[in-house]
């Protein structure tokens, strides 16, 4: 390995969709097991910058891009994904792109199945081949071992904890024979702590075999502590370029958003002890592939914010998706004293509750349809508002001046970066995508909102948005809300008792004041 050998060089790269400049000029190179950290605000240019480099459609579809790209000196013009994938490049994004019914083995080898030949095939041809399952596990155990993860590789993937699956993905890329660039785009964002601690010290242990690494983050932390270089994207433009020991995190972030950027403390110490029960859930059973809730109980007070925290897998996700209808599930749940009827989203709906979903692109969004339909379509529908009324009701149609007002002002408020209310939710980063699902449950005027992994794969400037969006709807509409969060540290931010789900039970719910340490130990199932 020879640190300066250049593996990848971007130089004077420039791209603008029908007129919107989104990349300007920006130029980076990397060395052969470098470990490159390439950082910024949701919707800065990241995304297109690795689209440009993987020869996405969308480029494509947009007029192509200005600038050179070089692998190992060789000027390259790639004409599809495959080509670039051939010169050595692999890539994981931020959503999943796994099938759910197929093992880790068939995940990791798809479309690259080990085959051997028969006399069937030999005759009719190569696609009645069989499949070499023993060579394929072989194959595929050493990928994940390469992670120091212990996952099974004949588990099917539908069955997984999402850290897993995160895990998967990356075996993936490192059973490519090709692979001498690996770009992670959030690759920790749905890990634990500790399940990401395992994974960065397997960057390391990448990059000292000659992989060469973009890491793309908005944990600025772990940033500093598993990268080389760290290279800052602001609007577009590349504003830093420096080794990540001659820089810290607060740097970081005002060059990042080109302001200083305040963490939100928590120093009021709330007591809720005497308010009302605003939910109960009883004996709560949810079938969530991948979760695991058995028997839960849990008592919510009206006008708190309660976190609920717990390692991948042991039942935090599954309590929301329980209650809101979206997995089958079995036990008791009230709101006051009204009871919920599980496995129906419209019962949970109906009553003023709402949920922001962790799978914004799979549930939270209409992907194909525009902000004003994605922000203004559940109120239409559950509570009939942005309707103009005729004939005493009878005949109802939307109120496009009012959808259009309501939009823009939740794009101002949560500083939604986008080109108009019109634009589509699949064109937006994902950190404005997940600002859309805020605003999307808000514009319910809800009593009691759900909200699950609100700050995952966002930028920390928009983090400190939407942590501080929370905290105002609760203060000021006093909206009981329920975070859920595999950011300890976030949920200590606003919360004012956490809970930590171990097992698929409550293990204990703590103030948010408390000692880290007693949370993580809660976390691996002990008592404190």
């Amino acid at each position: 390995m020879n640190k300066d050998t250049k593996v990848l060089e971007m130089k004077n790269i420039k791209k603008d969709f029908y007129g919107n400049k989104v990349i300007n000029d920006i130029s980076f190179s990397l060395s052969e097991g470098e470990v490159l950290g390439l950082v910024g605000e949701n919707g800065a240019g990241k995304s297109t910058l690795m689209k440009i480099l993987f020869c996405d459609e969308d480029i494509k579809n947009t007029g192509g891009y200005e600038g050179e790209i070089y692998i190992s000196g060789d000027l390259k013009k790639f004409n599809s994904s495959k080509e670039a994938i051939e010169s050595g490049l692999g890539m994981v994004h931020q959503e999943f792109s796994l099938i759910p019914g197929f093992n880790a083995t068939e995940n990791i080898l798809l479309n690259r199945e080990i085959v051997d030949n028969n006399f069937v095939s030999e005759i009719f041809g190569e696609k009645l081949n069989t499949l070499n399952r023993k060579k394929m596990t072989v194959k595929a155990k050493e990928a994940i071992s390469m992670l120091s993860v212990n996952i099974d590789e004949n588990m099917v993937v539908k069955n997984m904890p999402v850290g897993h699956m995160q895990f998967i993905e990356i075996a993936r890329e490192l059973s490519k024979d090709t692979l001498k660039i690996l770009i992670l785009d959030e690759p920790t964002a749905v890990l634990t702590e500790h399940e990401a601690s395992i994974l960065l010290k397997s960057i390391k242990e990448l990059s000292n075999k000659g992989i060469a690494i973009i890491f793309i983050s908005h944990r600025l932390k772990e940033v500093l502590e598993v990268c080389d270089r760290v290279v800052i994207i602001r609007d577009g433009n590349k504003v830093c370029d420096k080794k990540t020991e001659e820089t810290s995190i607060s740097e970081i972030s005002k060059l990042m958003v080109g302001r200083e950027v305040k963490n939100i403390e928590n120093k009021e110490e709330r007591d809720f002890s005497d308010k009302k029960n605003i939910m109960t859930i009883k004996n709560l059973y949810v079938d969530m592939p991948g979760e695991m809730v058995k028997g839960l109980n849990l008592e919510v007070k009206e006008g708190e914010i309660l976190g609920i925290g717990g390692l991948a897998g042991q039942g935090k996700l599954g309590i929301p998706n329980g209650v809101m209808g979206l997995y089958q599930s079995k036990g008791e749940v009230y709101f006051y004293d009204e009871k919920i009827d599980l496995n129906n989203p419209m019962s949970a709906l109906s009553k003023n509750i709402s949920f922001v979903t962790e799978d914004r692109r799979g549930v939270g969004l209409l992907l194909d349809e525009t902000l004003e339909w994605n922000i203004t379509f559940q109120a239409m529908q559950v509570k009939n508002e942005y309707l103009k009324k005729y004939l005493n009701g009878i005949i109802k149609w939307r109120d496009d001046k009012k959808i259009k007002e309501a939009t823009n002002q939740y794009i101002n408020d949560l500083q939604i970066k986008c080109v108009d209310s019109k634009q589509k939710a699949k064109e937006l980063s994902g950190g404005n995508q997940q600002k859309v699902c805020l605003a999307k449950a808000f514009i319910m005027n809800p009593k009691f909102l759900f909200v699950s992994e609100p700050t995952r794969g966002i930028d920390i400037g928009a983090k400190a948005l939407v942590l501080e969006a929370l905290k105002k709807i609760n203060r000021e509409k006093n909206v009981t809300i329920v975070m859920i969060s595999s950011e300890l540290l976030e949920l200590k931010q606003i919360c004012d008792r956490i809970a930590i789900v171990s097992e698929g039970k409550i293990n204990k719910i703590l103030k948010a004041t408390e000692e880290s340490d007693k949370f993580g130990l809660l976390m691996l199932g002990e008592d404190v």
